[in-house]
């Protein structure tokens, strides 16, 4: 029977994009007949302190000679030392969902600390596996050249088409944590610039992740007076999170950078008009006949987008139209499971 080992820091139930591919990929593998063992490592990844390191190595060091071990690389990334004790007994395989100096509001110390932190961490893996060739080409600045990645996209489930809010004020929908890198600030500003038009915007995410940061996009919409037009729903579960989708009549998400994007692909699984941005790999993701696109973090032009689609009908309906042709051509899950189980098993012991 094949083997894995897969080394994920924090909460692996976590409700974010990354940790949602990595369960559906061991919960995919163990399908496939594969003998699938998980290993959490500390949180405090991936700014980890010295007891994270050691916990880590520990892991390592108590895996039978030539495992398979598959460390995402919200860890992996941070932990070069640890990868450089194991590399040579154990077949390291490095999953990139998108490179940790690509995060927003990261200081340009921190930044630098990062980026030479995985790029050295990324020598000691024998295969990287990443979601999207927007992050094989990202790689490059890390040393790592197109034919050490294996793109293995995420699948996306199967769903209901969307059937709109039936109101006049149109239904807004945004998932993803609040964090700095989702854009929310952005948007709301965004929003704050066409206050006559109407609409509801819904946000579908975690509050947790960043504390911080979703106080302060409390008080931004307070201060922006658009407090009793912006809902925070939290962290849903599937079932209420498919609820939002299918009651929504536009999806926006104003990231910095996305490694995939796996809420916009479950947005054109829902045939929804999307609203993004041209960073990462959303292009890639989002076919031009489904979504506006506009750069990242240009405040102006996003509100130019939301008031093109909110204000012409036929727009949107082209847009949904896209999306439901863009459907038929979204992954499944199995699909993917299959390709990450062929890049696994063609890495030699």
């Amino acid at each position: 029977m094949n083997a894995v080992h897969f080394l994920i820091p924090g909460d692996p139930e976590t409700r974010t994009g990354g940790y949602r591919y990595d369960r559906r990929i061991m919960t995919g593998l163990a399908a496939l007949g594969w003998r699938v063992e998980l290993h959490r490592l500390s949180h405090a990844f991936p700014m980890p302190d010295a007891a994270a390191l050691d916990q880590a190595d520990a892991v390592l060091a108590a895996l039978p000679g030539q495992a398979l071990v598959v460390i995402d690389g919200l860890a992996l990334g941070a932990m070069p030392a640890v990868a450089a004790n194991h590399r040579n007994r154990l077949r390291l395989v490095a999953l990139v969902h998108h490179p940790l100096a690509l995060e927003t509001g990261l200081t340009a110390g921190l930044r630098q600390q990062l980026y030479v932190s995985e790029r050295e961490a990324l020598c000691h893996a024998r295969s990287v596996i990443v979601t999207s060739p927007s992050t094989v080409r990202a790689l490059a600045d890390y040393g790592i050249s197109p034919e050490q990645c294996v793109v293995v996209v995420p699948g996306t489930d199967p769903a209901p088409l969307a059937e709109g809010s039936g109101s006049a004020e149109l239904a807004l929908l945004c998932v993803a944590s609040l964090t700095p890198r989702k854009g929310h600030a952005v948007l709301f500003r965004a929003l704050a610039r066409i206050k006559d038009q109407p609409w509801r915007l819904r946000c579908a995410g975690s509050t947790d992740l960043d504390p911080v940061t979703a106080a302060e996009l409390s008080i931004l919409a307070e201060a922006l007076g658009l407090s009793a037009r912006i809902e925070f729903l939290g962290q849903l579960d599937e079932a209420a999170l498919a609820h939002e989708y299918r009651r929504a009549d536009i999806f926006v998400l104003p990231s910095y950078h996305e490694g995939y994007g796996m809420a916009l692909a479950e947005a054109l699984a829902h045939g929804l008009p999307i609203i993004s941005t041209t960073a990462g790999a959303i292009p890639d993701t989002v076919p031009a006949d489904a979504g506006l696109l506009i750069s990242p973090g240009d405040e102006a032009a996003l509100a130019e987008a939301l008031l093109r689609v909110m204000t012409d009908p036929e727009l949107r309906q082209r847009l949904a139209a896209g999306a439901r042709v863009a459907r038929q051509t979204l992954p499944d899950w199995p699909t993917t499971c299959a390709y990450f189980a062929t890049a696994l098993a063609v890495i030699p012991a």
